[in-house]
């Protein structure tokens, strides 16, 4: 509702159409509470129902078609039998009173629904039969036996209870299957502890989640569900995040580090600082998001929308007409009430309304469950139908930090020694490549040389007395001041900078120490994932701020052709409004400067690991840091794509199919529906579209069988023989990467398919080099 307007103006409208009405910031689950308790109410009115109408069964087609025995009181007597009929149908009505109810009201607002199909249908069968029981009274009063005999048979007071009772039937299966499409929201809420230890001045008292406050400290135990969103102030432990990130691997956690609600506590004990209140916490928005999406439309549901607006009316007209033609044809007046009440009872706006939103609850529960928050209907339809997909470098498909790739000793140094020297120089800068040259070498080394007179150059490289000896290190312009570089030295620099790489050269005041390379490394996952997208048919481009010499190198790793490289954030959001002009565009990214770019796409996908600004630009949120969720979304997305088209397909097929035989267009054939069976046709046909809206719970994404092998070679003495040997292999169907070393004589491949190992050794000693072993 947009504007100011009072809460019980709308309130009022709703209840005036003969809906409930609850707050929205009620009970937690209290969604969930009302299907459940509504549920019970209608079974019991369910089984009351049958009782009546399993009686009236028995007085009227049991006495009349399988000749039961009944009391001999109605058998002298068939006006008393008609009224007993009448009472027991009269039964019926009153227990469910709300379909004449709420279809009144639909009359009165000039908005009839279903309630007023089945309510007309019902009322018509009964009034009907109500004429006919005074028909009888009057045969009665003449002593005409024989009229009141062929009248007891003209009687559809079954029909009027059956209708009700089948359509209650129906009603309660689609609850119950309701149900299940709201399972999501409540296994989200379970998900959060109910109580949580608070510490308070050293005591610890055990208090609701709902009291905790920002700053409170809370003691975790291993096993135990962590309360709150913060960051954990002592202990170490492995938390399963699997309820919020879809991954099953713990993550390793220590001091310092942010928890969230939800997640489990798998060893030790921690105790966390409280960064939110409950009702801020990651879990509570997500549980807010997926219930906001539940409750929007998707475009294709306009389709529904402007059928179900007239439907009513038309259903209403066509039966009126079915009764005049069959009246003119010359048909007595209960065959033609009979196909009328059939017209109304059969047709089914139910299957047409439920087709979209059943499907959109459902997958948007089955997306939080797996990892992936779609903010509304319109990005589950969109992102299904996406031609481009634009993708952010930088936190995206690669990891965002910088870390060592090779390393390469100069001639007569030894690794150990490089390594160490290299680690101690930049143990003090404050550079991303130093901290990450650091974090390489004191992995493999712990012993920490001494540093004395450490300078930075800034732009251009660090010096310092390592151990006495005067060592630096930065970029070739800078130590070529101090040493002299070699071509060849040169020509390994230009090779490692062409393939993405940023070479740091460190040497003495006598010579080169060696060369470190490093890159903002692929994540494991996105070469994987960038090929699942193509074979999916979306066109993926790459945008990033970088330069064009290490995007197109990345790019070239996982197979992408478009790269629009150096770009600000105004930049990627022109490109993306010009790839528009091709098609619908889905842009995935993770910083602020995606803002921009994600609010102008189609669909904004933010990667889990992002900022704020992106997931709040974003249409869609990755839980998890990885492109694999985005292929995982956009297959759910296809799934409840196809599903809502057969769901709409049903419902337009089967009021096409089933209105007309119900009217009687197969009658000369002696094919009839009854009003009975078109209420069991009808509900039937609503249960049908909410199971296969179900049928998205069982979307499990497909894993892709990935393979890694390493071949030791012989004979490789350059940078331009590891070239020569990545690009054989590289060639082979089924190879999708090829990290290949002339300095260790290894190279590594990724494979989505099985290769014979005779088939690569056949390739590489055919080039002159010689494999010693595949492993």
């Amino acid at each position: 509702v947009e504007g100011e307007i009072y809460a019980e103006s709308v309130i009022s409208t709703v209840i005036s159409l003969g809906y409930g009405v609850s707050d929205s910031n009620g009970a937690k689950g209290s969604s969930q509470t009302k299907i459940e308790d509504s549920g019970r109410k209608m079974l019991i009115r369910l089984l009351v129902s049958l009782a009546f109408l399993l009686a009236l069964l028995y007085f009227s087609m049991g006495r009349n078609m399988l000749d039961f025995p009944i009391p001999q009181f109605f058998e002298n007597n068939l006006v008393a039998l008609a009224f007993l009929q009448m009472l027991l149908a009269l039964s019926v009505i009153i227990i469910n009173q709300k379909f004449f109810i709420n279809g009144a009201k639909g009359i009165v607002k000039l908005a009839p629904n279903m309630d007023t199909l089945v309510s007309l249908g019902s009322s018509s069968a009964f009034i009907y039969s109500l004429v006919i029981s005074f028909l009888m009274i009057d045969a009665s009063g003449k002593g005409d036996i024989e009229l009141i005999n062929e009248y007891i048979f003209k009687l559809y007071y079954e029909s009027s209870a059956m209708i009700l009772t089948l359509i209650t039937l129906g009603k309660l299966l689609e609850n119950k299957a309701k149900g299940k499409t709201t399972s999501a929201i409540k296994s989200l809420m379970d998900l959060s502890p109910k109580l949580a230890t608070k510490l308070v001045d050293g005591q610890e008292r055990v208090v609701p989640i709902e009291s905790i406050m920002v700053g409170d400290i809370i003691l975790v135990r291993a096993g135990e569900k962590i309360a709150v969103d913060g960051v954990i102030l002592s202990g170490r432990s492995a938390v399963d995040e699997a309820t919020l990130t879809g991954e099953s691997i713990p993550i390793d956690k220590e001091i310092n580090d942010r928890v969230f609600c939800g997640t489990i506590n798998l060893f030790g004990v921690i105790t966390v600082k409280a960064e939110h209140g409950y009702q801020d916490t990651a879990l509570a928005k997500i549980i807010q998001t997926v219930t906001d999406a539940q409750a929007t439309k998707a475009p294709i549901a306009k389709i529904a929308d402007k059928v179900a607006g007239v439907f009513v009316p038309i259903i209403t007209l066509i039966a009126l007409i079915t009764v005049g033609i069959w009246l003119i044809i010359g048909q007595d007046v209960g065959f033609c009430l009979e196909r009328g009440i059939s017209v109304l009872v059969i047709s089914c706006p139910c299957a047409l309304g439920l087709a979209t939103p059943v499907a959109i609850m459902v997958a948007t529960g089955v997306g939080a469950r797996q990892g992936g928050l779609f903010k509304n209907a319109q990005a589950i339809e969109i992102a299904g139908k996406a031609d481009i997909i634009a993708l952010d470098k930088t936190g995206t498909i690669t990891m965002g930090a910088p870390s060592v790739t090779s390393v390469i000793p100069a001639d007569g140094v030894s690794e150990e020694r490089f390594i160490k020297l290299a680690t101690a120089l930049e143990r003090y800068s404050e550079h991303p490549l130093g901290k990450a040259v650091v974090a390489y070498g004191e992995n493999i080394y712990r012993e920490k040389l001494s540093v004395e007179d450490f300078n930075i150059i800034v732009g251009s490289g660090v010096s310092a007395l390592v151990n006495g000896e005067r060592v630096y290190g930065g970029n070739i312009n800078y130590i070529s001041n101090f040493v002299t570089v070699s071509d060849s030295e040169i020509e390994k620099i230009n090779d490692l900078a062409n393939k993405g790489n940023t070479p740091l050269i460190f040497s003495t005041d006598k010579n080169i120490l060696g060369i470190i390379a490093l890159a903002d490394v692929i994540k494991e996952d996105s070469l994987v994932s960038v090929n699942k997208l193509k074979t999916m048919g979306y066109k993926i481009v790459m945008l990033t701020g970088d330069n064009i010499l290490t995007a197109s190198a990345i790019a070239k790793q996982i197979g992408i052709d478009s790269v629009y490289a150096g770009v600000t954030p105004l930049d990627k959001r022109q490109i993306i409004t010009e790839l528009q002009n091709n098609g619908k565009v889905l842009m995935v990214g993770d910083g602020i400067n995606d803002a921009p770019a994600l609010t102008t796409a189609d669909v904004g996908v933010a990667i889990g690991a992002g900022t704020d600004v992106a997931m709040e630009s974003a249409d869609i949120v990755l839980m998890t840091s990885n492109l694999s969720g985005l292929v995982k979304g956009l297959e759910l997305s296809k799934k409840t794509l196809r599903v809502i088209k057969q769901n709409l397909f049903w419902a337009f097929f089967y009021n096409c199919l089933c209105v007309p035989i119900a009217g009687g267009a197969l009658s000369f054939i002696g094919i009839n529906i009854s009003p009975m069976i078109g209420a069991g046709a009808m509900s039937l046909s609503s249960l049908f579209v909410v199971c296969n809206a179900l049928r998205i719970n069982l979307f499990k994404q497909k894993k892709e069988k990935i393979m890694k092998k390493t071949i030791k070679i012989e004979g490789m003495m350059c940078p331009h023989c590891s070239g020569a040997v990545k690009k054989i292999l590289e060639g082979i169907d089924g190879v999708v990467l090829a990290e290949v070393s002339h300095i260790t004589g290894l190279a590594e491949i990724t494979l989505n398919k099985e290769v014979l190992d005779q088939t690569i050794l056949d390739l590489i000693n055919a080039q002159g080099y010689k494999v010693i072993e595949i492993i």
